[in-house]
């Protein structure tokens, strides 16, 4: 069995229902940190409707979190997600604001000492980015 995220008539994503299950409870859980909602709407007879527009602020915000932390264990816990959204994000037609890699602690939250180098962490995601857009399935 496979659920389907679809933007109008076409089909992003169709993964398995424990992929779905799971990234779905991500997606709430990370709509209640980011006080804002993400697009993705219920599942409902194997389907989830996403609005573009309404994702594409989360992803703003999702990215705007992720540059603001340095934090190994957060970085970790985190960064399979951010990388399925900005694959999400690709397929659905979402302009997607890319970071401006600094290693200034102005603006940071939830470090960790020694500081992550944030050009190390964006080359790392692009990585993640670029493997996962070949394992999820359409």
């Amino acid at each position: 069995m496979s659920q389907y995220f679809d933007v109008g008539d076409e089909t992003v994503w169709n993964p398995s229902n424990g992929a779905a299950r799971l990234f779905l409870r991500h997606v709430r859980l990370y709509e209640e940190e980011l006080g804002v909602p993400s697009g993705f709407g219920p599942m409902e007879n194997d389907e989830c409707a996403i609005d573009p527009a309404v994702f594409g602020t989360f992803v703003d915000a999702l990215l705007d979190l992720h540059d603001r932390t340095r934090h190994g264990i957060i970085d970790a816990l985190s960064e399979g997600f951010v990388a399925t959204v900005l694959v999400l994000a690709e397929r659905a037609g979402v302009e997607v604001r890319r970071p401006v890699v600094t290693d200034e602690l102005e603006g940071l939250r939830d470090v960790q000492v020694p500081l992550l180098d944030a050009g190390d962490r964006e080359v790392w995601l692009g990585k993640r980015v670029g493997v996962l857009r070949r394992q999820m399935p359409r």
